[in-house]
C-alpha cells in the first residue's frame, strides 16, 4: 500500500445492532497502479455467518458482496477461500495488509486492505456471536418445513 495507508474512517453500530466498519482501501490495478476505494463492512448478528461488504468508488457503481465471516478472519493470517473469494496476508510488518480477491464470471478485482482495524472489528463481531455458535438459535423444524413447503403465512 502507499505511504498514506488507508485506514478506518468510521466505526459504529447501525440500526438493529448491526455492526459497521468503513475503510479506505486500494484496488490493485497493476504493479504500480492503484485506485482508492471505500469499503463498508456490515455484520448483522441475525445473519451471523456472513459479512456484507459494499465497495464504493468515486464516480462508479456501488458493488455489494457477501463474504463468509470465517473466511475474512482466516484470511488475515493465512490463505483463505476458494474460487470466487480468496484472501491472504500480503504484508505482516508495520502497516500490515491483506489482499482480497473477488471474481465473478470472467472479471476479477484485487484489493489491499489494512489488517489492524479489520481484525479488531471482526473480533468484536465474534464477541457478539462466538465462532461455532452461529447456528445455535436456529429452529431446525421450522427451517426444514420452510425449505420443503415454503414459509407458513401467519393467520389473522
Amino acid at each position: 500500500m502507499s505511504g498514506n495507508q488507508p485506514g478506518v474512517q468510521d466505526r459504529r453500530t447501525a440500526p438493529h445492532g448491526r455492526q459497521r466498519l468503513t475503510l479506505d482501501i486500494e484496488r490493485v490495478l497493476g504493479l504500480s497502479a492503484r485506485q482508492a476505494i471505500r469499503a463498508e463492512f456490515r455484520y448483522d448478528p441475525a445473519l451471523p455467518l456472513t459479512v456484507s461488504v459494499e465497495f464504493l468508488s468515486e464516480g462508479g457503481p456501488r458493488v455489494l458482496w457477501r463474504i463468509g465471516r470465517d473466511l475474512l478472519q482466516q484470511g488475515l493470517y493465512a490463505m483463505s477461500g476458494l474460487g470466487d473469494v480468496q484472501m491472504w496476508p500480503s504484508n505482516l510488518g508495520e502497516g500490515a495488509t491483506a489482499r482480497l480477491q473477488l471474481a465473478s464470471r470472467d472479471m476479477a478485482a484485487l484489493f489491499e486492505l489494512p489488517i489492524p482495524p479489520l481484525a479488531a472489528w471482526l473480533e468484536h463481531t465474534y464477541s457478539l456471536v462466538p465462532a461455532g455458535q452461529e447456528l445455535a438459535g436456529v429452529d431446525w423444524d421450522v427451517t426444514t418445513a420452510d425449505l420443503l413447503h415454503g414459509p407458513v403465512e401467519p393467520s389473522e
